[in-house]
């Protein structure tokens, strides 16, 4: 559906409540979006045209996603941390035609509006920003109503860009009127997966110009439910909104849940979770001894899905699937999985490979970027595509990653996953984050090393590191144990990711 539906069936009901309380009703979602499309649509953009917003998480986010939905524009969501010149970067490679940002981000703004002049048409709200109109007077001079075409749009997402610059990646549009159902995107999948309706409240702990973020939010407006938006994840205040608004529905890291779970315990267990009916997880690797310990604490509702940016493919699994197949990210739910070696072929049942998915039509492109289209794409079958992720089916066709592919560290020939050897390393209770990646080395090619960011109050010594090290021998094949261990604080971005290939590369510099 579409929320011009519960604007003319549910017009009070609230579409988005941020966690200090302002709300958005689905008439007010309905009129400022109409609002902004009627301006956007004056000023010359037309279907295919790109919309770019950045901002702070905000509830005027989703007021621009869905003008750009209604107009059949793209619309791009930009890392609010990023530098100037990463922002001039994404604007100026999508060929940006309108920007949003608000008063929050008006320093970097100003200095970028020199840098864009491609960029025409350029909105702020909250307040004055140099070079900018006010959102709020412009929108106002345009009416609340349809426009006469309503073609659906499209997100354009871009890549982490953890090495070089991020690449957008572009899927087709549909040509389809944004209320026709066949139009929908997230909720297809959330509602029959996640049992997600209109009486479903979504918390959104993470940010929003991350692309899993916003659009299982904006699946659940679709969906006509209301989304309570976080401004930063906070483990304790997670629980909090989850008892307040009597939240039925979630996504996060597995960063998120490894800091709910160090919560002391009279803590954790002190908010009401009785409401939650998912607490769905994604992004990155969830240790398995963490994923137990979350399912322990909140019921069989801990449910996992895994997919990339470039929306080529996803699994989905519960959590009784999940205690039945541990260390699994599940079946397909969207595409048909491959598991190939490196020259296309595909694989035996149980043996690693590169995870290729199929689809029935012709999978992403990265933005002017050809030649990482089409390493993307099988040497033969051309609706098959992969993202570089590596794994293994089983009979049941469950599938486990064993890691990224380019951080895959073959030490004597032997392929080592660094997911496996930092899935083991946070639990240990003097471990708050890890991240462990290959160094050169001449006699076996690479060695294992681990950078852990130390339990709170920790003061790490030699012993801590001999700790660990027997901690990981305990439990992993000796090979497997960190030869090297360093304490530093690890730079996660806000999706939950970690840089890996930044971090790897400061060390190659240190040893050059």
């Amino acid at each position: 559906m579409f929320p011009q539906t519960y604007a003319a069936t549910h017009p009070e009901k609230p579409a988005v409540v941020m966690e200090d309380g302002e709300t958005i009703s689905y008439a007010e979602l309905e009129d400022r979006s109409n609002r902004l499309a009627r301006l956007l649509h004056e000023r010359g953009l037309r279907p295919g045209d790109q919309v770019s917003i950045w901002t702070e998480n905000h509830p005027r986010y989703y007021e621009v996603y869905w003008a750009a939905m209604r107009s059949g524009l793209y619309i791009t969501g930009i890392n609010r941390y990023a530098t100037v010149e990463e922002a001039a970067y994404i604007l100026s490679d999508s060929q940006t035609r309108a920007l949003i940002t608000s008063a929050a981000m008006a320093e970097r703004a100003e200095e970028l509006v020199a840098q864009v002049p491609g960029c025409t048409t350029l909105l702020a709200f909250d307040g004055p920003v140099a070079g900018f109109d006010s959102y709020e007077e412009s929108i106002a001079a345009h009416l609340p109503t349809p426009l006469p075409e309503q073609p659906r749009g499209e997100v354009m997402l871009y890549s982490s860009g953890t090495t070089g610059r991020p690449k957008g990646v572009r899927r087709p549009l549909s040509g389809l009127a944004v209320d026709d159902p066949a139009a929908t995107r997230t909720s297809t999948l959330s509602g029959p997966l996640l049992g997600m309706d209109d009486s479903s409240v979504y918390l959104m702990p993470a940010p929003l110009y991350h692309a899993a973020a916003l659009q299982f939010s904006v699946g659940a407006q679709e969906l006509g439910g209301t989304v309570v938006v976080m401004r930063k994840f906070d483990a304790e205040r997670f629980l909090a909104l989850v008892a307040e608004h009597r939240v039925t529905h979630t996504q996060v890291v597995p960063t998120m849940i490894v800091r709910m779970l160090k919560l002391p315990e009279q803590v954790r267990l002190g908010y009401d979770m009785s409401s939650l009916r998912s607490f769905l997880h994604a992004a990155a690797p969830c240790p398995p001894q963490i994923k137990r310990q979350a399912i322990a604490w909140l019921g069989p509702i801990v449910d996992e899905y895994y997919g990339g940016t470039e929306g080529n493919g996803m699994t989905f699994i519960s959590s009784a699937q999940w205690l039945e197949h541990p260390g699994s990210v599940g079946r397909a739910v969207l595409g048909a999985i491959h598991i190939c070696d490196d020259d296309g072929i595909e694989l035996p049942i149980g043996e690693a490979g590169t995870v290729w998915f199929e689809r029935d039509k012709t999978p992403f492109s990265y933005h002017n970027d050809d030649e990482k289209t089409q390493a993307s794409r099988h040497p033969v079958h051309a609706t098959w595509s992969a993202i570089g992720d590596m794994g293994r089916l089983d009979e049941d066709g469950y599938l486990y990653l064993t890691d990224r592919k380019a951080f895959t560290i073959i030490s004597g020939g032997v392929n080592i996953y660094p997911a496996e050897i930092e899935a083991c390393l946070i639990v240990h209770p003097d471990v708050a984050d890890v991240v462990v990646f290959g160094l050169p080395d001449d006699e076996m090619g690479e060695y294992v090393h681990a950078v852990v960011q130390p339990a709170a109050n920790l003061s790490p010594d030699a012993g801590t590191v001999q700790a660990l090290r027997d901690h990981v021998r305990e439990h992993l094949a000796g090979f497997k144990v960190p030869r090297s261990v360093d304490f530093a604080e690890i730079p996660r971005m806000a999706t939950g990711k970690v840089q890996t290939r930044v971090l790897r590369q400061a060390y190659l510099d240190r040893l050059a």
